[in-house]
């Protein structure tokens, strides 16, 4: 069995010349393919080839892929701009000079804006380059980790509808098998409520009333509902020893086993049939729910 589910967690880590980077990736349930990317200010030119890299390996899911950074190397590099300093100290102290002022303190002219220049430790083109690529080779391994977890629990989810689809065969031939479905069964119930209006003292015409019975006993028949169920059966055990994503198609075949089912309910025309129906409704909510989770 090849199912792949669409909810897993995975997460890769690395060092990159002075950056470490971490990268967590989570994955839900989603009507296709859904990728958030959470980047740090300024790597945003490697988004594309991420993008790229998460359609090559997962079909549907609602992804969050976060990616931490920090720089190790985070020193700063402190410079005086001697020119502005220079500048200021001959403008101030003329001016000083003129009014009998004192000269300025020099800690006060290095709080004015562009005396002190601070700027922090930056990538050359080369380095900048090589930690994008390392960044996108850690995306890649966490999204064959995540890919990896979505398919063990793939795993799992195909042993359980498999199950499920054996408990509806099961409750299929129960109902195929149901005494209530056997002519002689619906016969006897028909007379029965004949004899009923017959026993009320109306006048009813017998031609007519023959085909009453017969129109009764073709609407309580689910042959037709019987044969489809089978049917659908063999179909999702199909599907689910297929490669690829058959969630979708899953998820269809669900909504026509509750159709078929409601009507077996619908047509039910003894309490023991109702319950096979009512049953059979419930395990088919079971398959359907669990397919939500199907890539």
């Amino acid at each position: 069995m090849a199912l792949t589910s669409m909810t897993g967690f995975a997460r890769s880590h690395g060092i990159s010349g002075a950056w470490s980077w971490t990268w967590e990736l989570k994955s839900v349930n989603g009507k296709g393919l859904d990728l958030r990317l959470r980047l740090p200010a300024g790597w945003d030119g490697i988004e594309p080839v991420l993008r790229q890299g998460a359609a090559r390996k997962l079909a549907r899911g609602n992804v969050t892929a976060n990616l931490a950074m920090t720089r190790a190397d985070s020193a700063v590099h402190v410079q005086v701009n001697e020119d502005v300093l220079r500048a200021l100290v001959g403008s101030i102290g003329r001016v000083a000079g003129e009014i009998g002022a004192p000269p300025p303190a020099l800690d006060a002219l290095i709080g004015i804006k562009g005396v002190i220049e601070v700027t922090e430790a930056e990538d050359t083109e080369a380095q900048r380059r090589q930690t994008e690529q390392d960044i996108v080779a850690g995306f890649e391994i966490a999204l064959g980790q995540l890919a990896a977890m979505r398919r063990s629990e793939g795993e799992a989810l195909a042993a359980v509808l498999a199950g499920r689809l054996d408990e509806i065969a099961r409750l299929t031939a129960a109902a195929e098998h149901c005494p209530a479905r056997k002519p002689e069964a619906i016969r006897a119930k028909l007379a029965d409520q004949i004899r009923n209006l017959l026993d009320t003292g109306a006048s009813f015409d017998a031609d007519r009333l023959h085909q009453e019975a017969i129109l009764i006993a073709s609407k309580v028949d689910v042959r037709e509902e019987l044969d489809r169920l089978v049917a659908h059966v063999a179909a999702a055990r199909a599907m689910i020893a297929e490669s690829g994503a058959v969630g979708r198609k899953l998820d269809f075949l669900s909504q026509e086993f509750n159709r078929e089912t409601n009507t077996l309910c619908s047509k039910a025309n003894d309490v023991s049939l109702t319950a096979i129906g009512l049953e059979l409704k419930s395990v088919v909510e079971q398959f359907r729910e669990q397919v939500q989770n199907i890539e």
